[in-house]
């Protein structure tokens, strides 16, 4: 075990353990109810919902969870999360098994599970950078990706097995039962994760908040980054929200358990790769090529209705993901003091994410209403792209796929000619940041 005072990677490894389980149980959920919902409607405007309401409380409220994180023990804000989220499931669950389900009592219940991860986020991130040196911050991130492809891989097998043999209040049970163990897990970490604040103690919320500002605002390169991965989320949201009801459009739940299980081999082989081996210290280089190839395999994946094709392109868009979210998230880390990592982490995930909450409200009506009618038997373009992509249902989810995908390549050539992000690889001389190994920041 690799122990520097608090630092412990062992002791890392057991708060991933439970939250690569838990993570697990979020996938099958995620997946079911997405079925569920448009099994019941046949729109894509009620899967963009569930993921709507599944994720607004968790960005809008997570600079509160933030300052929580900052103010009190990480350990319990992780505990006090999970614990609510599991809550918000055995909302859902109460309801099925009364027999009296509507989408409105998800879209309830997946909101309180929710906003109570809005305390866990936060606090598991700047925990990494509690148990963690710096050198292991890319390895951690690294295995932080690999939980999450686990969402992908393993969730939609699991969820299509269980679903075949059993119902979906089993599946929610199963996903509560996850959370309880991600509780035990950080239990076993005795000692309390609570950073030294010194003169910053007792502030106010809204002051903390400030301070949390202050230090992205006045570090220009981690403000640009930020602003960019918002813009990267947009894009990505149409694709999280519709690749569902494109698959079964034209197939069956089965094929998109397929798709993503085995497409996401390739996060899973890429996080191996980060948690394995000591990477470049080029993280902007890393990002700006992560990007690239992610946008192109986004294209590829809404150009044809071959599944073994989309697959593939699947494959290689999740194995791009890891290089561009653990070098986003390894700058930031090296550039913001840790006793702010929760306030930043915080307004962070917010401001990242915003392109998402605005993808998720828009896909549903844009694929129901704009481009699925322009590709359909005797659509104003089934003589011209409908002649390359195809035409019939879902294909102008598809279409906008590949438009949204060529936007995220062309973000990535913005993003390298951006020598403020650049510097957040160097000394700091460019960025006005501080040494990267003793975690200062300059602030104007």
């Amino acid at each position: 075990m690799e122990t520097i005072g608090q630092q412990s990677f062992g002791k890392f490894l057991i708060v991933w353990a439970g939250q690569f389980i838990s993570t697990i149980g979020i996938g099958l959920t995620a997946f079911s109810l997405g079925v569920y919902a448009f099994d019941k409607t046949n729109l894509a405007t009620s899967v963009a919902l569930i993921t709507l309401f599944t994720f607004l409380p968790n960005i809008m409220l997570r600079p509160i969870g933030g300052v929580l994180a900052d103010r009190f023990d990480r350990r319990l804000m992780m505990m006090i999360g999970d614990l609510g989220a599991a809550l918000g499931l055995a909302f859902i669950l109460a309801i099925m098994l009364a027999g009296d389900l509507h989408l409105w009592h998800i879209y309830v219940g997946v909101a309180f599970s929710s906003i109570f991860s809005a305390l866990q986020s936060p606090a598991y991130k700047a925990s990494a950078t509690d148990l963690l040196t710096e050198e292991q911050f890319a390895k951690g991130s690294g295995l932080v990706q690999l939980a999450e492809s686990s969402k992908f891989l393993l969730s939609p097998i699991i969820a299509g097995i269980l679903l075949s043999v059993t119902t979906i209040e089993t599946i929610l049970i199963v996903n509560i039962a996850t959370y309880l163990v991600a509780i035990a897990a950080v239990l076993v970490i005795r000692q309390g994760m609570k950073v030294n604040k010194g003169e910053g103690a007792g502030q106010s919320w809204t002051a903390e908040l400030k301070e949390g500002w202050l230090a992205i605002r006045t570090n220009r390169g981690v403000l640009l980054l930020v602003t960019i991965i918002s813009v990267i989320t947009f894009y990505l949201g149409f694709l999280e929200t519709l690749i569902g009801p494109m698959i079964l459009s034209f197939a069956g739940a089965k094929t998109l358990g397929t798709f993503q299980s085995v497409s996401a081999i390739g996060m899973l082989i890429s996080s191996l790769l980060i948690g394995m081996f000591k990477m470049t210290k080029k993280y902007t280089l890393m990002l700006v090529a992560g990007l690239i190839l992610s946008g192109l395999a986004f294209s590829l994946i809404g150009l044809s209705t071959n599944i073994y094709f989309i697959i593939a392109a699947g494959f290689l868009f999740l194995g791009s993901l890891p290089f561009v979210n653990t070098s986003a998230d390894v700058l930031v880390r090296k550039n913001i003091p840790n006793e702010k990592q929760g306030r930043v982490w915080g307004i962070i995930g917010i401001l990242s994410q915003l392109g998402f909450i605005v993808a998720y409200s828009l896909a549903g009506y844009l694929a129901d209403h704009v481009f699925n009618p322009l590709l359909e038997e005797g659509g104003a373009l089934e003589s011209t792209i409908g002649s390359i992509i195809g035409v019939g249902p879902g294909r102008g989810i598809g279409l906008l796929f590949i438009i949204a995908g060529l936007f995220v390549v062309l973000v990535a050539a913005l993003t390298s000619r951006i020598r403020s992000i650049r510097a957040l690889d160097g000394d700091g001389s460019e960025a006005g940041i501080g040494s990267a190994g003793t975690g200062n920041v300059l602030h104007d």
